[in-house]
Parts: structure tokens; sequence; C-alpha cells
């Protein structure tokens, strides 16, 4: 492709990732108001309905252009929340998974849900990473087995999300995939 076809898709991947990062906040606004906690009442679990979106990003636009939204989602939700050390929790958990969904892409052998549960895992390893620099303790270590037993669910149905979305819009040629 020339520098002229790249740079007239520039302002089109832009507002993609605007739009999605828009979305992404909201989801992630909408998840404080579903009762996760009567379910299982666990601390710190949460369908992470943000995580969507990213995974979308990856497999739709690519690994720079995902990380541009999870960035961005998780500094304007931190300003937004009044929440400073969010940031670090979601940055932690972000970066990692993402690092680890983008290494899981290369594999044959896994779908979009193994993709997507293996980073929900390592966002939970991410967190409790952030949470044992916070707190100078391990203590918080030992809660990673139950995080990581919510992630398989949660991961499973994050991709059960993105991939219905890029399957419909897959059939709609709306969607081209990097």
């Amino acid at each position: 492709m020339n520098k002229q076809g790249s740079v007239l898709r520039r302002p089109r991947t832009l507002a993609i990732c605007a739009c999605l990062t828009a979305l992404a906040l909201a989801l992630s606004y909408c998840e404080r108001f579903i009762p996760v906690g009567a379910l299982i009442p666990l601390p710190g679990i949460k369908l992470g309905l943000a995580n969507i979106v990213t995974l979308f990003a990856l497999f739709a636009l690519g690994r720079r252009y995902a990380l541009a939204v999870m960035l961005t989602r998780c500094l304007l939700s931190a300003i937004f929340s009044g929440q400073p050390m969010a940031l670090l929790f979601s940055v932690c958990g972000g970066l990692l998974s993402l690092l680890t969904m983008s290494l899981a892409m290369r594999s044959r052998h896994l779908s979009i849900y193994g993709v997507s549960i293996l980073g929900a895992a390592a966002h939970n390893v991410g967190q409790i990473a952030a949470a044992m620099l916070v707190m100078h303790s391990t203590a918080v270590f030992y809660y990673l087995s139950t995080l990581l037993f919510a992630a398989i669910i949660t991961g499973a149905l994050t991709a059960l999300a993105a991939s219905g979305v890029l399957r419909a819009l897959d059939k709609s040629g709306l969607l081209r995939r990097k």
C-alpha cells in the first residue's frame, strides 16, 4: 500500500478507536450496576465488560490499536472515577493481559476463547502484582487462585460477546480485519 492510502485510513482508524474507547468506558461504567457480588460473593471479581472491546480491537484492528484503546480507557476511567490508584491496577492488568493475548493469538491451537481466557487470567495476575507492590505484602497472592478460576468464566463470556460482534461485522462486510 502506498503512503497516501495509509494516510487516508488514519482518520477512519482514529475515529474507530475513539468510538471503541467510548464504548469501553460506557461498559465499564454500566458494569458497576451489575450485582456480581450477589451471585459470587467474593471481592474483586468483575465481569470485565470493557475487555470485550479490547479483545475486539485486538482481533479487528491489531495490537497497536488495542493498546491505544485500552490505555486511553484506563486513563479516562481513573480520571472520571476520581480514583487515581485504579489506574495502576487497570494498567498493570491491562498491559499483561494484552501482551498475553497478543502472544496467544500466534498459536494456531487457540481460538478467541482460549486467547480471552488467558488474557483474563493475565489481567488478574497483573492486578495481584500491583496489589503486592502497593501493599508491600505477598499476602494477596493467595487470592490469585480464586481470581484465576473466575477468569475462566469471565474470559469465556468476554470471548462469546467479542466473537459474536466479530462474526456479525464479518457478515455485514463492514469489518476489514488485520
